[in-house]
């Protein structure tokens, strides 16, 4: 199995039934996984999809959304004021760009500032640090549970290596 198949084992094992996400090139096989196996939407702004994830965890859904770390920045306010103040729970799969050999410079300065604000709004995130497919399922397994079981937004950073799935070096939790 594929660190994407992992993913994917690791949110029907947590009942993840609906998925909002927007492109992202890092995520690309994992987003066209998703599509065939969830109730799963596109968003064109990542603010956007907070507030759907809250209407439809209110409907009674596990909500789960896929996003770049720059659209982590758009979505900062609805976060705070929708979801942390109402104790609605979401697990984000964020594309940790800005980090590495970026390519795109303007990615860098919020891959430099992502897990300060992470840290600032109180959301627990995970990195998994190229981790292979069963630490991959445990990673992601791990923040469903407390996105869920706590009622609070909880976050995996993914970097474009991550998702190659060619290292086995273990996970950390900031």
């Amino acid at each position: 199995m594929e660190v994407e198949g992992s993913i994917i084992k690791a949110l029907k094992s947590n009942q993840v039934d609906f998925i909002c996400n927007i492109p992202c090139v890092f995520f690309k096989r994992l987003i066209e996984m998703i599509d065939k196996e969830f109730d799963s939407y596109k968003i064109t702004r990542e603010e956007e999809g907070v507030g759907i994830c809250a209407g439809a965890y209110l409907a009674g859904k596990r909500t789960c959304m896929i996003l770049q770390n720059s659209g982590l920045g758009n979505s900062i306010n609805a976060l705070a004021s929708l979801n942390k103040t109402f104790n609605i729970p979401l697990l984000l799969l964020v594309s940790h760009r800005g980090t590495d050999d970026e390519q795109i410079i303007a990615q860098v300065p919020m891959g430099d500032a992502t897990p300060g604000i992470l840290d600032v709004m109180g959301i627990p995130y995970f990195e998994p640090h190229e981790a292979g497919e069963e630490e991959i399922f445990e990673i992601v397994d791990i923040a469903a549970k407390m996105a869920f079981d706590e009622n609070k937004v909880v976050a995996v950073l993914f970097s474009k290596y991550d998702l190659k799935g060619e290292s086995t070096l273990s996970g950390a939790q900031r």
